[in-house]
C-alpha cells in the first residue's frame, strides 16, 4: 500500500478494502465514490466474520463431534478456524488504519 497522500493511494485502498468485502460491494457506486464509507462498511463486515469465526472455534468442536465428524477432521476444521481468526484480526486493524488514513489521519510508528 503506498503511503496516504500519495499518488495511487485512495485506488489501492478502495481495491483493498473491496476485497475483504462481499463481491457484490464492488456494484455499488456510492462505495466507490466515498472511501471512508467503503472502509466503514468493511471494518463492520470484517467485525461480523472474525464474530462468527470466534463462535464457531469456541463451539465446533462440540457441536461437530455431535453430528458424528470424526476427531481428525474436527480438529483440521479448528485449526482453519483460528488461522482464519488471525487473518480476520489482521484485516480488521488494515480497516482501522485505512479509515483514519482515509479521513486524514497519519500513523506514526512508536518506537
Amino acid at each position: 500500500m503506498p503511503p496516504p497522500g500519495t499518488p495511487g493511494f485512495v485506488d489501492r485502498a478502495v481495491g483493498w478494502l473491496l476485497d475483504v468485502c462481499p463481491p457484490e460491494y464492488r456494484e455499488h457506486p456510492v462505495l466507490l465514490k466515498h472511501p471512508p464509507v467503503l472502509a466503514w462498511l468493511a471494518s463492520r463486515h470484517v467485525g461480523a466474520q472474525l464474530e462468527a469465526s470466534t463462535v464457531a472455534l469456541a463451539q465446533g468442536r462440540a457441536e461437530l463431534r455431535a453430528q458424528g465428524v470424526s476427531t481428525g477432521t474436527v480438529e483440521e476444521v479448528l485449526e482453519v478456524l483460528h488461522s482464519e481468526g488471525t487473518r480476520l484480526r489482521a484485516a480488521a486493524r488494515g480497516c482501522e488504519l485505512l479509515a483514519g488514513a482515509l479521513q486524514g489521519s497519519r500513523w506514526v510508528p512508536r518506537l
